[in-house]
């Protein structure tokens, strides 16, 4: 446990960005589902619309470094390129 008044402090601030990140990471993973979903139904326009979400959730994600640029860049182009191969 904390000792310091300061210590105090960082661990409630700790404590509080876990659980932003951790709610927008959720969010971030369950837009990824709809697109995956869309996908394997092969319903082209479902996954179209999903994704076209999905990109603006991630990006945010990865604008507030809640997952990396790398990662958010690697699910989108996974995620396009599945799309791609429906028609």
């Amino acid at each position: 446990m904390a000792n310091s008044k300061q210590a105090i402090k960082r661990a409630r601030q700790n404590s509080d960005k876990y659980k932003l990140r951790h709610a927008q990471r959720s969010v971030v993973r369950t837009a990824v589902k709809a697109v995956r979903e869309g996908i394997e139904t092969k319903d082209k326009s479902k996954a179209t619309e999903s994704f076209k979400k999905a990109q603006k959730v991630i990006d945010t994600a990865a604008s507030k470094k809640v997952i990396h640029k790398n990662s958010a860049a690697r699910t989108k182009s996974r995620l396009a390129k599945a799309i791609k191969e429906l028609s």
